[in-house]
Formats: structure tokens, sequence, C-alpha cells
């Protein structure tokens, strides 16, 4: 079994540094590493981890080894993992598998070794572990007690496990936290992903139609932060509400086929696949830019643009340019990965400090719990509400507590009105 393997074992320095300046950004963390360092409330636990290999990430990986757990993780995506880190993850003794510019194959080999470390507890985002310990790595089913997972793309293939059946340990849904999504999803996902966008091409964004395909809440950060930076944001969307609520916030709200002839930059953050198809690609405008801030690279077909091309090239780090038999070009963004890691370092430490907060109490919530049944499960209320807390602790706001009085009103009815 091999203990490691990462790009560049050198980099481990400028790691280091990285992750300290996480650290520093990411208080309640730190607040939960303090205690498990008393408790050791994971001693001895194994933890496979599948999560985007980020500054951020080793900030969680050290608070769980500060509560006793070893640690076995790889990449959740192909082009997200910050090489140094990795090195510098490596060098503190975690068996880390991760490195940038995967191939497939070399992406689930990594997968699979963290599973030789026969995991107890595993850590997914968007459910590649689960996956793969459900259909080619079923012998480690026994030993593994429960797990987390971190993205709605995740929870909404567990959930598609759980409705069939072959669902075979619980799962806990850290994305569906209140502190997780309203936060991590809406302004994490709102401010990287114009951050991998600018990153990768330098552009105006202010008088540029702006379409945003999805309004679920990474949709709505994005939307939010467009309409920020002066561009003219157009949503589409297929469910009414989502729509209704995108109109009502002042967004043009229109179908992609509509969108495809006036959209000069284009952002997917549905979950699903093929939201931008052939028939969409042969409307845009000359220059139109496309770009993908959803889990997996399957939102934009990128197969339909390959098959309409008649020559690509690299014109930027990030930046592939796509030439039209009628001389129209189209530009791919980070290969239709996860723009805001694949072109940028992914969210803000703040912002991370809640949802990896999430995942420590959740992993020390399965080591002390009895055995649950194989579903999907919400993060206990308890641990959200206390996230938030530690979270306006470290901000240093206060807020009010209801008296007993008006705890008394809250719990009845016979008061009414007075």
């Amino acid at each position: 079994m091999e203990d490691f393997k990462v790009k560049d074992a050198s980099s481990a320095s400028k790691g280091l540094l990285q992750i300290e300046w996480a650290s520093k950004h990411m208080p309640v963390l730190n607040q939960i590493k303090k205690r498990f360092s008393k408790e050791k409330p994971v001693e001895g636990v194994t933890l496979g981890a599948c999560l985007h290999v980020t500054k951020e990430t080793a900030v969680l990986v050290d608070a769980l080894v500060a509560g006793g757990a070893k640690v076995a993780l790889c990449g959740s995506n192909p082009l997200s993992t910050q090489d140094d880190v990795a090195a510098a993850l490596a060098e503190k003794g975690i068996h880390v598998f991760a490195w940038r510019g995967q191939t497939t194959e070399e992406y689930y080999w990594c997968v699979e070794r963290a599973i030789d470390h026969k995991p107890v507890i595993t850590l997914d985002d968007g459910a590649d572990l689960v996956g793969t310990i459900h259909s080619k790595r079923t012998e480690a089913l026994a030993n593994i007690k429960g797990g987390t997972e971190e993205t709605t793309t995740g929870v909404l293939r567990l959930r598609a496990m759980e409705k069939t059946g072959t669902l075979k340990y619980p799962m806990i849904a850290v994305n569906d936290a209140y502190t997780k999504y309203l936060f991590d999803n809406r302004y994490g996902t709102g401010q990287s992903t114009m951050d991998g966008i600018l990153r990768a091409t330098n552009i105006l964004l202010a008088g540029k139609n702006f379409v945003v395909c999805g309004y679920g809440w990474c949709g709505r950060g994005i939307a939010m932060r467009a309409k920020g930076m002066g561009a003219n944001v157009i949503v589409t969307e297929v469910n009414p509400l989502r729509a209704l609520e995108a109109a009502m916030n002042g967004f043009r709200v229109m179908p992609i086929d509509d969108a495809a002839a006036i959209g000069d930059l284009f952002i997917t953050t549905t979950g699903d696949i093929n939201v931008i198809r052939k028939e969409h690609m042969q409307k845009m405008k000359d220059g139109a830019i496309l770009a993908n801030s959803g889990h997996f690279n399957v939102e934009i077909s990128i197969k339909n643009l390959q098959e309409i091309a008649v020559s690509k090239r690299s014109m930027r780090p990030n930046l592939e340019e796509y030439s039209l038999e009628d001389g129209r070009k189209l530009y791919l963004l980070a290969e239709g990965r996860l723009v805001n890691l694949a072109a940028a370092e992914g969210h803000p430490s703040e912002v991370m400090d809640m949802s990896f907060a999430n995942q420590a109490l959740c992993v020390e919530y399965l080591a002390r719990a009895q055995k649950m049944p194989p579903k999907v499960y919400p993060v206990p209320k308890e641990i959200d509400e206390k996230v938030a807390k530690l979270k306006l602790n470290a901000m240093k706001i206060k807020i009010d507590e209801l008296t007993d009085e008006q705890k008394r009103y809250l719990a009845t009815w016979e008061m009414g009105t007075v």
C-alpha cells in the first residue's frame, strides 16, 4: 500500500504557508480543533475523504487528526487540487493521493487508494467515493459506519441510491445544513465563480449579458455577484418557483434557447447533464464564453462543442478557443470543470469555516452514534445551531435571547390577542 502520491513533494513548505493563512480565517474550525485535541472524540477512527484538496480542506484534516482520527484523502475533482497543499499534507503524514491535472483513470485510482485504507467513516464531495465503494469496492462496506456529503449534486445521488434501496450505510447531508448552503453555496460560490471567470479571461463584466443556468443557492449567489459587477443577468430555470423568485429579484427569466442568442457569458450551475447543447451553441454570438460551476463537467456538452468545432487552441491558462465552420469562436473555461476551483482557489476560507465545521461535528456525531439505518439524514439541528453560534462568537456579534414570558407565549395557544 502506498502512503501517499502527490505531484511535487518539495513544494510542501509553500503549502504549509497556505494552510497557515487559511487557518487564520477559520476560527470556528479552530475552536472545534481545540476541543478535539482535549477530548479525542474520533480516536483511532480511520476516515476516507474524497474532497477538494485545498488549503481549507487541510485545516479540516488537521482538526480531525487532532481529534485522534487517521485520514486517507483523495481529490474530488481532477483539476481542483492545490499541489503545494497536497505536498504539505503528505509531509504531515496524511495518506493523500491527489494532484492537479489527473486523467479519469488516475482520479479513480486515487479514490481506490483512499478505500484501501479501510475507512470507518467517509467524507465525500460529489459522492464518487460512496459510489465507488458501492459498485467496485463492496468489500469495504462491512467496515463502514457512516459518512457525510458536502454537495448538492452528491446529496441528489445519495437520495437516488436510498430510493432504489442501494445505499448500504447512513449518510449525513452536510450540504443541507443552513450554515452550509445559505453561506457556502450562495456567498462562497458567488464570489469564487467570479474569481475564476476573471482569472481565466480578465474581461469586463459590466454591460455584459450574463446568463446563469439554474437558480438554486449557487445560482442565486452567482447572479447576485454578477449584478453587483454591472452585468445584465439572465436566468434560465426549469423550476417554476425558482424562476418566479429570480423574476421577483429583478432578473430576466427566459428559456436557454432564447438566452443562447443574446448571452455574452454563460455559467451553468444546475447539477444536471447537457444543459447547454449543440442547438444552443449554434445560436451563440461570436466570442461567447462558456463556464460551469456545477460539480461535474457534464453541464456543458463538450462533446457537442467538439463536434461543431473545426479547430481548437489554448489562448491562456483555463481558456480554450473553439473555432466553428462559419467563423464564429466560442470560448470554454477550465475544460468545463468547476471554474471556481480549476481557474481560481475555490471558496474563501471564511465561508468554508462553517461548511467544514459541519463536517467535523458530523464525523464526531457518527463516531459516537449507535447503528443507524442506511438512509440520508439531515445535519442534527443542534450541530447547525452550534456552528452558527460559534461563527457569531468569532465575529464578535451578540444576539438577543427570548425571555421566559416570550417562550411561554410561543409555546401556547390560549393567550390569543390581548
